[in-house]
């Protein structure tokens, strides 16, 4: 987990450092059964009231979505 400044605030406290992480999670029945996570999320959670948004990207595209938080 890394922590970082973003330039925008948290909707809910105004708060502006925010812890980044990931999260696998399965999608379908069939990834379930057989303990496969193959969807990447990633999560912004405000410091301060830890209010938690989850963002699914490709990765790819991950450092778009990082670059919109922290500029």
């Amino acid at each position: 987990m890394r922590i970082v400044k973003s330039k925008n605030p948290c909707p809910k406290c105004g708060g502006k450092d925010f812890e980044l992480g990931e999260a696998y999670i399965a999608g379908s029945i069939i990834t379930k059964i057989f303990n496969i996570q193959n969807r990447k999320f990633s999560s912004f959670t405000c410091m301060k009231c830890k209010y938690t948004e989850f963002y699914q990207v490709p990765a790819s595209k991950a450092l778009n979505v990082l670059d919109f938080f922290v500029g």
